[in-house]
């Protein structure tokens, strides 16, 4: 792990459709190339939670990029298309109506156009890139697990679940953390996900926290932060991305 002082951060644009997508970017700031990460938010949109913890990845080794994935969202009037990124909210009514406005096709569109980017940059070891989503986003970063190949490794926190014959698809190994007190997310998803892996024969790994609510990750809420579960999910986290993408055991 490495010091806060080591770490490199910026606000970077990349394209996806000749549409401008925003990101926050963080990295190690010395010269070697780094494995990377795409750092998907929930729908609060690319708030200071996950900005933090794409420096948390950071410090670990990680160049951590977290695009704004409401980017292609209208901005104020008269302003060009990719002029609305940066919508954030704590109101849970507006960050419904915000995911319900975004594509899931422009959504992983501007991921595997961010990944792109991401594998371009001399600082990222272009065959050693991952991707981590929470909630909407660990929807998103479970699709992609079935859509990108230049994806080596996924993890979902509390995400959405396809239906199982999409598994099939998955080109990447997936881990999921499953809330088991979630409202949003039913544990028969988190079922048919077992399910899905073992009956296609696909590498991954389904952790299922018992007394935890959805969310329990995000240390900013909490009505629902368990800190020994995001501990526990975090340290699993750091051992399943550094054995697919730093090859150690």
């Amino acid at each position: 792990m490495i010091s806060a002082a080591e770490v490199a951060t910026d606000t970077v644009q990349y394209v996806s459709d000749r549409v401008t997508m925003k990101a926050f970017l963080a990295r190690p700031s010395h010269a070697e190339a780094a494995p990377g990460l795409i750092i998907l938010h929930e729908w609060w949109g690319l708030n200071d939670q996950i900005r933090a913890l794409a420096q948390r990845f950071a410090r670990e080794g990680y160049a951590a990029l977290a695009p704004d994935l409401y980017s292609r969202l209208p901005g104020p009037p008269g302003t060009s298309a990719g002029a609305g990124g940066y919508k954030v909210t704590t109101d849970p009514a507006e960050a419904g109506k915000l995911m319900e406005s975004l594509s899931s096709q422009h959504a992983l569109r501007d991921i595997n156009a961010g990944v792109i980017w991401l594998r371009q940059q001399p600082f990222v070891d272009p065959f050693k890139v991952g991707a981590v989503g929470f909630s909407m986003g660990g929807t998103f970063a479970l699709i992609a697990a079935g859509c990108n190949s230049d994806l080596k490794a996924s993890v979902c926190f509390y995400g959405k679940v396809p239906p199982v014959e999409t598994v099939d698809y998955f080109i990447c190994p997936v881990l999921f953390f499953h809330a088991g007190k979630d409202g949003w997310v039913t544990r028969q998803e988190a079922d048919r996900l077992k399910d899905g892996l073992a009956k296609y024969g696909k590498p991954g790994e389904v952790r299922i926290y018992p007394e935890a609510d959805h969310a329990f990750f995000n240390e900013t809420r909490p009505a629902v932060y368990r800190e020994a579960d995001a501990n526990d999910a975090w340290q699993r986290t750091l051992a399943f991305l550094a054995h697919h993408l730093r090859n150690q055991p």
